[in-house]
């Protein structure tokens, strides 16, 4: 075969610039070969290397009481006492996703998933983020049918329920859906393996499915933007096969119970290459691999497909000496192919053969520790100030508010997502405790009387707005709706969707956002164990919003003291819990009702802490029946809500509203840091005490009970009267009314 020429077209074709070329030769003392070349190309990708975030990243606090592992690994990991950790990742698959939804999605389950198995733990539930443009529109329709037949295809077959997550709708995410995929697991800290190559001479296994030409350059296809012939890449989207996984998942798990392997990684993204330069760089070793060892299911393949490749279902572990044929024989009984394909060396070199041929030899470090690191320039955008001007004496105050809260119930942002959960298996395994739909999934941990609560959360429009403000935002909520389940948050981890970091403006928002997310991390006692960075999200000149999408592990010593967001019994207290703000700018409220996207959110990151600390400690004496983070459409929707139980009539409720200036704003703002709770009313003057201790705003609004949810003014009169059964209804036939429509083919673009 004659080897391609390097050119200045190929160095572009593979997404290196002149400068990373020059840094390659300079690297390896002469000019890369074309197999090195790609090599080089997808663990210098923005997606592999975080080029352009890393210098930023480092501010996260990544230190804490629970920490056993933090970033650098396939997950992070969170220790919860007897012994027990939990290991946890969020990753995205946006671009795979837009091209191939159901495939993008599906792979995307698949490999979150291999992220928590490598590192010894059993997957126990997954979480989503989604976001998606107007429904109304027929390829966003479509776009999201596949994309949630994806993640449930996956997630049933191999038998890890789907438990919860958020969606979300704008115009900014037409051409770039995003895709967010939570899991957490469990295992012994005597069984937690890592991604590292140890012991000259120790045999490199290369087991699970064959590979294909599927997801060549996916790494590299997932750092760019995307542009009119963005649809052709379909063979840059991997292939999952859930039921593959599942064979390969308890085989793992059954030699790492023998304790027969020293290190163990997932080839995901850059697939071969990406999982032996990384465990040699770990390892401070080398590996040398043969590819005509390498189990193929096409013929043909050249060496440069066979390291680039994506298939899925794969892994790459290192065998304890004499091991060999006992790991064997474990992945033989599973009908999986497990082959030495190489073995660690002590040179510090990734050498890559085919039958003893050298075709290729880099330093593991070339690829990682030594991959360029980009301090982008840095500027707000133009049109900041005008983002931030909010003039509420522009904003008319509607007359009828009780249309405007069912108009809101009825926004695909806030209506009810079972439409989307009831496609997902969230009970297999018995161990789901809250069913999706509360603030926080909560599940048991098998063998023990603790519960781990979890939540997604995200807002891009705060992130538009002030991406400081709204970075802090995102940390703070998904942690309250940990702790509105009772629990603990323990450490979180992020998803960062961006646009293009060439550009300033986007680079300055990341900065920002980070920078929030940071000091509400350290203000919440809620250190980073890792994530993923996903960047150019990008169509055609248009990004999507600032989108970072926080996932937190909170725990619960006794599962069955967890709380839900629903009211349980009429007569019962209903309290605010937090400032009764009236904060209106960046809510779901200006956007649905008046067309704007204005207004600067804030946040008291010590007050925040202060409500966690109030609920947790009410929670803990048992006075709270339920708890409900105020939210998207504030207050309002926040006690509907809390009235809509999963089975059964719904409660209405009975409140009574100080109004400072509009009743809109009391009614729909979002001001952070609110929680309403009920409780039986002998338990009020104590939460009240708990709370003028804890320096936390406190609110008797009023009564559950009736027929009707009724909220009136300082007056009297109502403010908001609505058959509690009337907003269920608009609520529940949102989402599902938009697909019933015929699904036209000929896409609106």
């Amino acid at each position: 075969m004659v080897e391609p020429a390097i050119t200045p077209d190929t160095i572009a074709d593979h997404g290196l610039t002149e400068e990373e070329y020059d840094r390659i030769v300079e690297l390896l003392g002469r000019p890369p070969n074309h197999l090195e070349l790609g090599i080089f190309s997808v663990m210098w990708s923005e997606h592999c290397s975080y080029k352009s975030s890393k210098s930023h990243l480092g501010k996260f606090p990544t230190e804490g009481p629970h920490i056993v592992q933090g970033p650098g690994e396939n997950a992070g990991i969170v220790d919860i006492g007897d012994g027990l950790a939990l290991v946890f990742k969020i990753e995205s698959h946006n671009h795979p996703s837009f091209i191939e939804p159901f495939q993008g999605a599906a792979t995307g389950v698949g490999g979150i998933l291999r992220d928590i198995f490598t590192m010894g733990a059993r997957p126990l539930a997954s979480l989503n983020s989604l976001r998606f443009g107007p429904l109304q529109i027929p390829k966003n329709r479509y776009l999201m049918e596949g994309v949630v037949a994806g993640i449930a295809a996956y997630g049933n077959c191999i038998g890890v329920p789907t438990v919860g997550g958020e969606i979300h709708f704008s115009e900014v995410y037409n051409g770039n859906p995003l895709v967010n995929v939570f899991n957490v697991g469990l295992t012994r800290h005597d069984r937690i393996f890592r991604g590292r190559a140890d012991g000259a001479g120790n045999a490199v296994m290369y087991v699970g499915s064959k590979t294909g030409r599927d997801g060549i350059h996916g790494a590299t296809m997932a750092s760019e933007d995307f542009d009119e012939t963005s649809e052709e890449r379909r063979p840059t989207v991997q292939v999952g096969d859930p039921f593959t996984e599942k064979l390969l998942l308890e085989a793992c798990l059954e030699v790492m119970e023998e304790n027969l392997i020293v290190g163990i990684q997932d080839m995901g993204a850059a697939g071969l290459t990406c999982s032996t330069s990384e465990m040699a760089s770990r390892g401070n070793t080398g590996i040398t691999v043969d590819l005509a060892r390498v189990p193929r299911r096409e013929e043909g393949m050249s060496p440069y497909e066979i390291m680039l490749s994506e298939s899925q279902e794969r892994m790459l572990l290192v065998a304890k000496p004499g091991q060999e044929e006992r790991v064997r024989e474990v992945f033989a009984r599973w009908n999986l192919d497990c082959v030495a394909v190489g073995e660690v060396t002590d040179d510090g070199l990734l050498r890559v053969t085919d039958d003893g041929r050298p075709l290729a030899a880099i330093p593991a470090v070339a690829l990682t520790e030594h991959a360029p690191v980009y301090e982008r320039p840095l500027a707000p955008p133009d049109d900041l100030a005008e983002r931030q001007s909010l003039d509420l004496d522009r904003v008319y105050i509607p007359e009828d508010c009780s249309a405007v809260l069912l108009e809101l119930l009825a926004s695909p942002s806030i209506a009810n997502k079972e439409w989307v959960w009831r496609q997902y298996d969230h009970m297999v395994r018995i161990n789901t405790v809250v069913l999706p739909g509360s603030d926080a999934a909560v599940i048991r941990l098998p063998g023990t009387a603790k519960g781990v609560a979890m939540s997604l959360d995200g807002n891009g429009r705060w992130c538009w707005l002030d991406p400081r403000e709204g970075g802090k935002r995102a940390v703070a909520e998904a942690a309250r709706n940990v702790v509105c389940a009772g629990a603990r948050p323990l450490a979180i981890t992020n998803c960062l969707n961006f646009g293009n970091p060439e550009r300033p403006s986007t680079m300055w928002a990341f900065a920002e956002v980070v920078e929030g997310m940071a000091e509400a991390c350290e203000a919440l006692g809620t250190p980073v164990t890792g994530g993923n960075v996903s960047f150019y999200n990008e169509t055609l000149g248009t990004a999507v919003y600032p989108t970072p999408v926080v996932g937190v592990v909170g725990l619960l010593e006794d599962v069955s003291k967890h709380l839900t967001q629903w009211f349980k019994d009429e007569g019962d207290a209903v309290v605010l819990l937090g400032p009764a703000s009236e904060e209106l700018g960046g809510s779901e409220y200006l956007a649905v009702v008046h067309g704007l996207v204005r207004g600067r959110p804030s946040i008291d990151l010590g007050l925040e802490r202060s409500v966690h600390e109030l609920i947790l400690k009410a929670a803990g004496e048992g006075l709270l029946k339920s708890a409900h983070d105020v939210s998207d459409g504030g207050l309002a929707v926040a006690l509907a809500e809390a009235g809509f139980q999963p089975s059964g009539h719904p409660l209405g409720c009975s409140i009574s509203l100080r109004v400072e200036t509009r009743p809109d704003a009391a009614l729909f703002g979002e001001g952070p840091s609110r929680v309403v709770v009920s409780c039986i009313p002998d338990n009020v003057q104590r939460l009240q005490g708990l709370a003028e201790e804890g320096r936390v705003p406190f609110t008797l609004l009023g009564t559950v009970g009736g027929e009707d949810l009724t909220v009136s003014g300082p007056d009297g009169k109502p403010l908001i009267s609505v058959a509690a059964s009337e907003a269920k209804r608009s609520w529940e036939e949102s989402l599902p009314g938009l697909f019933e429509r015929p699904q036209e083919r000929d896409f609106d673009r």
